[in-house]
């Protein structure tokens, strides 16, 4: 469910109201704290630098907020005077890392300048139940583990770190991609002084983000040229085999012309060899009687008329009639076959 307000800081008057309304004079156990069945929220504190705030902060916050039933979160942020000279320099400032604090779903409160090293009257004056974090010892001054004492009054509940995540990883990716950071962020406007970059090294950095611009669009235009080449082939290929089947129904062995030349071939055939005439017919039929009556002796003497004919009218091999006496044309002859 989204919040409509930021968590208050402790000396808010709205903290300080629900301070008052807390009974601290009877410290509640971890057994009745989890049965849910208390008057009041148990109140958790959970405490860091939050610097670079991140997934790991959020999730380390989560588990501080769901430990019990019903838990009232409060939150400790170092400031930087303390925060730098303990642990080192941060990304952001106190105000950054507060304010990142206070715009957190799971936070009900923020302690700012918060102590390094609790004391039992911290808890105390900020009516604290139980103090969440990791359970990996935590050094300080003279300390092997700051929360050590919590742990042992039995006011401590731990929270799982989340691996691969933290502010150092988080810095350390920035600086093995500097370059890149730093091109980027020139590209932005921002000057070199601003990035505390020295005046060669930005015009490097400028000329190399040139190039590579340059190599992007020139990639860019060879890939549509490529897709529009592949384009135009297809389309080439489409158009050959749409040509090639037209030409086959054309001209092929099947095809149109193949068929209307045979055609107009028996047709000119058949104009240059009409039927027989009436005459022919009955000379035909009368010969068919004479044939019929002879002997086979008489079959042997018309083939030798018609030789001798040939011979007296000098007929060539393609002038030959067509057994009705009549010449047929060279054309028929070559029609036929």
């Amino acid at each position: 469910m989204a919040l409509h307000f930021a968590a208050p800081y402790a000396a808010d008057a709205v903290s300080q109201e629900e301070r008052d309304r807390i009974d601290y004079s009877v410290q509640i156990t971890k057994e009745e704290a989890a049965s849910g069945k208390l008057s009041r929220p148990v109140r958790v504190y959970a405490d860091g630098i939050y610097d670079l705030f991140h997934a790991g902060h959020a999730r380390q916050l989560m588990q501080a907020k769901n430990c019990f039933p019903n838990v009232y979160l409060i939150v400790g942020v170092c400031s930087d005077e303390l925060t730098h000279k303990l642990k080192g320099k941060t990304v952001m400032n106190e105000w950054e890392r507060y304010e990142s604090i206070r715009h957190c779903r799971y936070v009900d409160e923020v302690v700012a300048d918060a102590p390094w090293v609790l004391t039992p009257l911290f808890l105390q004056q900020n009516k604290i139940d139980f103090v969440a974090h990791d359970d990996i010892p935590y050094g300080g001054d003279d300390h092997e583990d700051i929360y050590n004492w919590v742990k042992e009054a039995g006011r401590f509940v731990a929270t799982q770190r989340t691996e691969g995540v933290s502010t150092s990883d988080i810095v350390a990716r920035i600086v093995r991609d500097y370059d890149v950071y730093v091109r980027r962020n020139l590209a932005r406007g921002y000057s070199a002084k601003d990035l505390n970059v020295g005046f060669m090294k930005a015009k490097k950095i400028q000329f190399e983000e040139k190039m590579g611009t340059i190599k992007s669009r020139s990639k860019n235009i060879v890939a549509g040229i490529e897709e529009k080449s592949h384009a135009m082939l297809q389309k080439w290929e489409d158009r050959s085999r749409e040509f090639i089947d037209n030409f086959l129904v054309l001209f092929g062995q099947q095809g149109r012309i193949n068929r209307m030349w045979t055609a107009s071939k028996r047709n000119l055939k058949r104009a240059l060899s009409p039927s027989e005439s009436v005459e022919d017919l009955s000379h035909t039929a009368s010969g068919s009687t004479v044939v019929s009556s002879s002997s086979s002796h008489g079959s042997a003497g018309g083939l030798g008329r018609k030789r001798r004919r040939r011979e007296t009218e000098n007929l060539s091999e393609d002038e030959d009639d067509d057994g009705s006496g009549r010449r047929r044309p060279p054309l028929a002859n070559w029609l036929e076959s």
